[in-house]
């Protein structure tokens, strides 16, 4: 599957029709990023099931804030609308390919449990 670009018009919506969405931040004048979108693209044709998304944060400043992005490039992985994983720098196909494993792994019950425990934890301080 080819990567898909991210905008704010088609963020909501992909999010929706979509189990999986890993997504490489990223932007036109940055080197690194430049290195890191081959890879990106060559991994995303192991995985029918996953949506491999790209946000230009020179485009789309408003997504990169919502995501608090202070690097590029910068991966993150949503499973069910929630952020389960996120890295800045280049990551090497098999990295990414392991971390998919573990993100299609992961009990969503049990994490969603989590986060509701420790927002509940913050808002009692």
């Amino acid at each position: 599957m080819a990567t898909v670009a991210l905008t704010q018009a088609n963020f909501e919506q992909t999010l929706k029709e979509n189990e999986t969405v890993i997504i490489d931040f990223w932007a036109p004048w940055c080197g690194p990023c430049q290195s890191y979108g081959p890879v990106f693209e060559k991994t995303s044709e192991q995985f029918d099931d996953v949506v491999f998304a790209k946000i230009n944060t020179e485009d789309e400043q408003e997504l990169a804030g919502y995501f608090q992005i202070r690097s590029i490039p910068t991966t993150v992985i949503l499973r069910d609308g929630v952020g389960v994983f996120q890295q800045t720098g280049s990551l090497p196909e098999e990295a990414i390919v392991d971390i998919l494993g573990q993100v299609k792994a992961l009990d969503m019950d049990n994490v969603r449990k989590e986060m509701a425990a420790q927002q509940a934890e913050q808002e009692s301080k």
